[in-house]
């Protein structure tokens, strides 16, 4: 256990529509399981988008000492982005449906172990991207992966089956892009299926889609992937699995601290699985520490 001082306080930041998961059970779990010889303990639920940041953003103005974000990678960035430059911490309970932020830091994905995990942990700081001035923390992109999630997160079912199933609808109408890239170091022309801009390694479900990247380089991970035949799919998903996607005849792999990415009309672009709609030029920059 971390040394005892002074008390400190801590926000559980519940959403109730993330993921998959069972959450009425959080406040009892809290209360059973949380040291509270070290925290004084509140717990609030989130009631619509964008609550979470609001909250968020008012413990970090009155000084509270932790904020959890209980969810999935949206409630994370909701959190995360208005906890940045404050002294207040992020901690997460992991119960959305793919954890990617949470798997890539090893925190543990079942609430008990998760807040025995916040017990005996101590802050450290990591980097986090923005993508046209919009924060992110886990992965960010364009191509197939933002139609994936533009038509998930209209579905009413949630889980790792019905993106799997949304994926298979869109892989038969969705037809790759040409794209500018451009970095400190490069400048090309891509046809890709997927950029994809990685802080942290994965996605989540441990779909490692940027295998090397780290929260503490000041770095973003790049990963282009070019168009590839069906009979391919399943070695492409292997690779995706076995932290081995960079070995892919079809990936292009780039390390930089910012990349301009140019396509060909305004479409769909996602942050941290939450999509949305971008301009045609996209700006993506790391903020270190």
């Amino acid at each position: 256990m971390v040394s005892k001082g002074k008390k400190q306080s801590i926000l559980f930041l519940v959403n109730p529509k993330s993921g998959v998961s069972e959450k009425k059970r959080v406040p009892q779990m809290v209360e059973q399981y949380v040291d509270h010889e070290r925290y004084n303990v509140d717990i609030c639920y989130t009631q619509y988008a964008g609550h979470a940041y609001e909250l968020a953003k008012d413990a970090a103005a009155n000084g509270v000492d932790v904020v959890v974000a209980v969810g999935g990678d949206g409630t994370v960035n909701e959190v995360g982005r208005a906890l940045v430059h404050t002294d207040t911490a992020l901690g997460v309970i992991p119960c959305g449906s793919g954890n990617g932020f949470a798997r890539h830091l090893g925190i543990p994905i079942g609430i008990k172990k998760a807040i025995e995990f916040i017990n005996d942990a101590e802050p450290v700081t990591i980097d986090y991207g923005k993508i046209n001035g919009q924060p992110f923390f886990c992965s960010c992109g364009m191509g197939f992966d933002a139609v994936v999630s533009s038509d998930f997160a209209k579905g009413n079912r949630r889980g790792m089956l019905n993106y799997v199933k949304k994926s298979l609808v869109d892989w038969v109408k969705y037809k790759p892009e040409t794209y500018v890239v451009e970095t400190e170091s490069m400048k090309e022309e891509f046809k890709a299926f997927v950029i994809a801009c990685g802080n942290a390694s994965q996605y989540g479900n441990n779909a490692y889609i940027a295998p090397f990247a780290s929260m503490r380089d000041g770095l973003i991970s790049v990963s282009i992937l070019s168009p590839f035949n069906t009979y391919e799919v399943p070695m492409m998903a292997t690779h995706l699995f076995t932290h081995t996607f960079d070995e892919s005849n079809h990936v292009t792999t780039l390390t930089t601290s910012w990349i301009r990415v140019t396509r060909e009309k305004p479409g769909p672009g996602h942050y941290d699985g939450e999509p949305c709609d971008m301009d045609k030029e996209l700006y993506i920059e790391m903020v270190p520490a």
